[in-house]
């Protein structure tokens, strides 16, 4: 257990990522950090970071920004949910806690969009408490050197290996440990072609020994993905667009979008309502927009503006006023395209 503690910390001293959260003891900044890399890799969630850090500089700021405002901030990084508890935590921290976070992780799990992977970071990244992070990183690390073949998402999986990292960590440095378990899977011990002949930990690595690095970890079930098919009505002219906000609770939440028709099945639709598509004066190719549990195939349909349909909640903007509504990654890389 020392020898593996000894040689990742080694490791990680020598070829650490230069993270701007890294230099810092500052709650909020790790918090901010770790929810921004939920679901997102490292080189984008820095630029977020940055972002973030520049417009709302501490808790209070971020609390009494506008959703609509934080939303905006977050377009391009996709699970607005997260931005949503981001922004409710830091009312909860700024309001009712007096502005100061929870010192342990405990108490930090009591915090609205805060798991248990997230606790254990800013519990040991700020106050240094010895509580191991286990994240995807972390799976991968250990079910290959101590070559375990229980599913990492199986009930008795996640216990076995919550409890392999707690006695692997260390008490005097639970900081560095954390970190460097989770830089060494990302960049040293990867899903694809890990750099095992010059890996500090090969001579200890049950997985090499036995040829069963690419079988772990192992996972029992494979996520069932839900297809839906949105059709986008772009009614426009050259100075304004039609737009409405998503208020269901449904992906993107309180996000704003064109005029939809979802539909059940494949992009075929010949005729909507009072119209056909052949009014229309352009047709985007189909364009495939993949979510955790979701792919949405998405088409956009432009329109004269005269042409537009009656629709609840339905907001005539200025096309000079439309990047002040947060909108969906989707729309957002279609109007990019164009």
């Amino acid at each position: 257990m020392a020898d593996f503690h000894l040689l990742i910390t080694d490791w990680y001293r020598q070829n650490k990522r230069a993270l701007p959260w890294r230099s810092t003891k500052d709650p909020y900044s790790i918090w901010l950090s770790e929810i921004i890399l939920q679901q997102t890799r490292v080189d984008q969630g820095t630029a977020y970071y940055h972002k973030f850090i520049e417009n709302y500089p501490t808790v209070a700021h971020l609390a009494n920004a506008k959703e609509q405002e934080v939303l905006n901030l977050w377009q391009g990084l996709g699970y607005y949910s997260r931005a949503r508890n981001l922004h409710a935590t830091a009312k909860n921290i700024a309001y009712n806690l007096e502005g100061q976070f929870p010192n342990n992780f405990k108490d930090l799990l009591k915090l609205k969009g805060v798991g248990e992977y997230t606790a254990a970071a800013i519990a040991s990244f700020a106050y240094n408490e010895p509580v191991a992070v286990v994240d995807g990183n972390v799976y991968r690390v250990l079910s290959r050197v101590f070559d375990i073949e229980t599913p990492i998402d199986s009930t008795e999986g996640k216990k076995q290996f919550a409890q392999l990292a707690q006695e692997l960590i260390s008490t005097t440095d639970p900081d560095t440990h954390n970190q460097a378990i989770m830089e060494f899977g990302a960049m040293h011990c990867t899903p694809a072609n890990p750099k095992c002949e010059s890996c500090p930990l090969i001579a200890m690595c049950l997985s090499y020994e036995k040829d069963s690095i690419q079988n772990r970890p192992v996972k029992s079930k494979k996520t069932k993905v839900r297809d839906r098919y949105f059709h986008y009505l772009l009614f426009e002219n050259q100075d304004f667009v039609y737009i409405s906000q998503r208020i269901k609770k449904d992906i993107w939440q309180n996000m704003y979008e064109f005029p939809l028709i979802e539909t059940e099945t494949k992009l075929e639709l010949k005729e909507f309502g009072p119209f056909t598509n052949s009014q229309a004066i352009t047709i985007s190719s189909e364009i495939t927009h993949i979510l955790s549990h979701q792919k949405i195939h998405t088409l956009f349909y432009h329109f004269p503006a005269s042409a537009i349909i009656q629709q609840e909640n339905l907001l005539k903007v200025s096309k000079q006023d439309f990047s002040d509504y947060p909108i969906p990654r989707v729309i957002d890389r279609y109007l990019e395209s164009l």
